[in-house]
């Protein structure tokens, strides 16, 4: 359904840095790099598509976050959450609600939300039932 989601960014080692972090902990790889663009990209281990992909803003202009926009990230499992909310927090991002079960969405629905240094929303979720 999709083939990439692109972030604006303002400051590309920053925010490569952080996304680096979270791409490590729901075990995305790096497809690109290019810091003279500035713009990198991230994949699943096992398929091409979709890419996780940071840049400035093609226009030129200041990134700026959408007012009700946000990238929900799947994590396999309620641990990757965790470990992926805390490296956002650990590499500049700030928390917008902690991991936690959500059944306001469904009974099993486990997220986390940050946002990344510049102020983009995003979750990491799970929807897979606690292991037994």
């Amino acid at each position: 359904m999709l083939s990439h989601l692109c972030v604006g960014i303002s400051d590309f080692d920053r925010a490569f840095n952080f996304y680096s972090a979270i791409a490590a902990e729901l075990g995305l790889r790096l497809k690109f790099c290019e810091a003279s663009r500035p713009w990198a990209g991230w994949m699943p281990a096992n398929a091409p598509r979709p890419l996780l992909v940071i840049g400035a803003p093609f226009d030129g202009q200041v990134a700026t976050p959408g007012n009700g926009q946000m990238l929900a990230l799947l994590a396999a499992s309620r641990d990757a959450v965790a470990r992926t909310h805390a490296a956002a927090l650990a590499n500049g991002g700030s928390c917008e609600g902690p991991p936690g079960l959500r059944p306001e969405y469904h009974a099993d629905y486990y997220g986390g939300y940050f946002r990344d240094p510049d102020g983009n929303k995003l979750c990491v979720c799970c929807h897979e039932p606690a292991p037994a």
